[in-house]
């Protein structure tokens, strides 16, 4: 790799779980880089950091010249155009050797700046890098860009991903409601939705309810202890006086002692957390030994998260924004940050733009306040939906081709090889 010396670029990466969303702040930062004065070109590096260390770095202003609608297609193609990892960094004084070979490709591409675009544990990242960058005197700027459907990530109101998965998971529930409502049986539907830590996804499920449904009838986050015996005695009653129970359940939900309620909670990732699934069937096999009524469990799993022909727009609009954002923030010679937004009015719903020191956000979590969760731990009071509300506005027109959504080529992905 080799790049005229006087040139100033940038790079940008993805990372962690993918959202409907981040693409746009990808295309943000491209946007951002191309109306720049002080950077020349923007490069990414594909599957995050991985591919700094693999060489695996392409040119996204040649796309762009290349493909003058590409920023407007990139920015409704779910998942992540770069790919994603999910690699941990070892501490630098334990072994610095990643770090210094990751610092010399960015002297080789004239790199001035570094945008990493992800969740919490993308957020360390930047962190580990910003660190670096102090302790060997480099001015390269290192800024993250939120983005995770959990919610979770510190001084930001919310992150991008969250509104378009939120609406998501409103529509599919109100669609299984009417679903449910055709037999004249006694059933239990359970909706088991992503969220480790923090359930503000599932909380978003009761954006479902209207005049004439109130699923989803229960909710459980995993900021309340679940309570086997309290969850039966909710369902039994409720079924007193409904044919159809709905329950909304984050995948994180745990017991008093911190147990997950899981079927299945064998193996962790590289960061240390969970690999959870089955709190759903497990709720499941609790009603069929109980109650004995018709029961199943959804497992909404991937498709909360990669649903872009039901995005919203305020979720798009923002994140495309804190792309630009971004690389305003580097312009203004600021590092070791996140953007972030800022709720300054709810009625009508304006957000202004921000940063904050990353060290404020790596490795933290932001949970749903409790004074926002019922005193039975089984529903979510209003002002958590007058939260939620503003964020799943707008429609996003889809561009059809064959009859199917279309969306960016992604065979630089599939063709990759694999990084062990």
């Amino acid at each position: 790799m080799s790049t005229m010396q006087h040139e100033r670029n940038c790079m940008v990466a993805q990372s962690g779980g993918p959202t409907v969303a981040i693409n746009a702040s990808l295309a943000g930062v491209i946007s951002g880089v191309t109306k720049s004065g002080q950077y020349d070109t923007v490069y990414g590096s594909i599957n995050g950091i991985l591919g700094i260390l693999h060489d695996n770095i392409m040119n996204l202003s040649e796309l762009v010249k290349k493909q003058p609608d590409a920023l407007s297609t990139l920015t409704h193609t779910p998942a992540m155009y770069l790919g994603s990892c999910r690699f941990k960094l070892p501490d630098f004084l334990d072994d610095d050797s990643a770090y210094i070979y990751i610092f010399q490709q960015f002297e080789a591409l004239n790199i001035k700046a570094f945008f990493y675009i992800g969740g919490n544990d993308s957020m360390d990242t930047v962190l580990k890098l910003s660190n670096y960058a102090k302790k060997i005197g480099s001015d390269i700027r290192i800024i993250g860009i939120p983005k995770t459907i959990d919610n979770d990530l510190m001084e930001t109101d919310h992150t991008p991903g969250f509104g378009s998965a939120a609406k998501y998971i409103a529509s599919s529930i109100l669609e299984i409601a009417h679903d449910t409502f055709i037999y004249a049986v006694k059933s239990v539907t359970i909706v088991e939705i992503m969220g480790r830590d923090a359930g503000w996804l599932t909380a978003a499920s009761a954006l479902a309810r209207n005049e004439y449904s109130t699923a989803p009838h229960l909710i459980y986050l995993p900021e309340v202890a679940f309570d086997k015996d309290a969850f039966l005695r909710d369902v039994k009653e409720l079924l007193e006086t409904t044919n159809n129970v709905i329950v909304a359940i984050s995948e994180g939900i745990h017991d008093a002692d911190g147990n997950y309620i899981s079927a299945s909670e064998s193996s962790t990732d590289t960061f240390g957390h969970s690999q959870l699934s089955g709190a759903g069937k497990c709720l499941e096999y609790m009603i069929k030994e109980n109650i004995h009524v018709k029961v199943r469990s959804v497992e909404v799993n991937v498709l909360q998260r990669c649903a872009s022909h039901l995005s919203s727009k305020t979720d798009l609009d923002e994140s495309f924004l804190l792309g630009e954002k971004a690389v305003a923030c580097a312009e203004e010679g600021l590092t070791a940050s996140m953007v972030t937004l800022k709720r300054t009015s709810n009625t009508p719903y304006q957000v202004s733009y921000g940063h904050a020191r990353i060290e404020s956000i790596a490795n933290e979590a932001k949970s749903v306040p409790t004074e926002w969760i019922s005193e039975a731990g089984n529903d979510i009071r209003e002002p958590l939906l007058d939260y939620l509300r503003p964020l799943i506005q707008g429609e996003v027109p889809v561009t059809y081709k064959n009859g199917l959504p279309m969306y960016m080529n992604v065979s630089h992905l599939s063709n990759s090889k694999p990084l062990n």
